[in-house]
């Protein structure tokens, strides 16, 4: 008999031990992130250490335990619910892997939980959705997702971090109108649209559409926005040739780089107008002495020509009267021969 109860006591020791491993607990974080593994444990261990720790999980593989705090790993024991819970920070890749949480108890065999951390890197997606528009004009965002998340959570978020789009999201299916964002939803054909309206060249850039899942990694698809300045966009005419497609722009026309044209010849003519305030007095003074050394020249050039004129004048009068006087004084030389 009392053998029989020792295998009895073996046996559900052992069986409580297998349910305790097959409870498994799934935990996801992207890299660089963080994530919190809970483990709950049974009544009457609320005084006991708990502890994280690596598979195989021995004494070299315990990572921390609830009486210690490590810069990578804090932990905290809610021994009103009997959770046991690590947070592990700045996550890694390689730390993909099986992790078990365990109850130190020296009378017989730790009790222990399988945990399964998943790490993804923090980026979205291998295929992305191109879409273009124009300034001050409005686009259309379509989301698929599928028939089960119907009465998920749907988001969309700007950026490509996963991590982060649900709290930096811009409209929710919760909230279908935010400003310039609209959000529908088609649960017929399953895709939800975002429609963004009056655009701005600061809209362009990348953007994700999400699907919240209750556990595991929400579903994200990508989109890439351009928004195109409306004064340059392209015409095309029509092709020449079948061979052959003439593409016309039309002329720019960008009001900014007119008006900093503009403000460069104010600026210069502002700058060149005191110089050109100074040269005026001086120009006026020059043009005077000019004029005055004209007068004075034509002045001392035309007395001479005048005494030039008068002179033989003088002497024709002289001679005049030279030649009275000789007549006169012959015409007295005749009578006197004469008497």
């Amino acid at each position: 008999m009392r053998s029989f109860l020792i295998v009895l006591f073996i046996l559900s020791t052992a069986v409580c031990c297998v349910s305790r491993a097959a409870a498994l607990i799934r935990v996801f974080g992207y890299e660089g992130g963080n994530v919190n593994v809970s483990c709950p444990y049974d009544e009457g261990y609320e005084s006991n250490e708990k502890y994280l720790c690596n598979d195989p999980c021995g004494n070299d593989n315990v990572l921390t335990r609830s009486q210690k705090h490590q810069n990578k790993y804090s932990t905290y024991d809610d021994k009103t619910s009997r959770i046991f819970t690590v947070t592990i920070s700045g996550l890694h890749l390689d730390e993909t892997q099986t992790y078990w949480c365990g109850v130190n108890i020296k009378a017989r065999k730790d009790p222990y939980t399988e945990v399964k951390l998943d790490v993804r890197e923090d980026r979205c997606c291998d295929n992305v959705n191109k879409i273009q528009s124009i300034e001050e004009g409005s686009v259309t965002i379509s989301c698929p997702y599928d028939s089960q998340s119907v009465n998920k959570l749907r988001f969309l978020c700007r950026g490509n971090r996963p991590s982060t789009c649900l709290q930096q999201a811009v409209i929710t299916s919760s909230n279908t109108q935010n400003g310039r964002f609209r959000l529908s939803d088609d649960r017929k054909s399953t895709i939800f649209t975002v429609t963004i309206s009056s655009l701005t060249l600061e809209d362009s850039g990348s953007y994700l559409c999400g699907v919240q899942r209750n556990s595991g990694f929400d579903d994200f698809s990508a989109v890439e926005l351009e928004v195109k300045d409306s004064l340059h966009q392209t015409s095309s005419v029509a092709p020449i040739s079948s061979a052959e497609q003439v593409t016309s722009q039309p002329p720019s026309h960008n009001p900014d780089l007119t008006l900093f044209y503009i403000l460069r010849v104010v600026l210069f003519l502002l700058w060149i107008l005191p110089f050109v305030l100074l040269m005026i007095p001086k120009r006026k003074s020059k043009q005077q002495d000019i004029q005055m050394n004209v007068l004075n020249t034509s002045d001392t050039s035309e007395n001479p020509r005048i005494n030039d004129i008068c002179e033989p004048s003088h002497q024709s009068i002289r001679s005049n009267n030279e030649a009275a006087e000789s007549q006169h004084v012959n015409q007295s030389l005749t009578t006197n021969e004469d008497l």
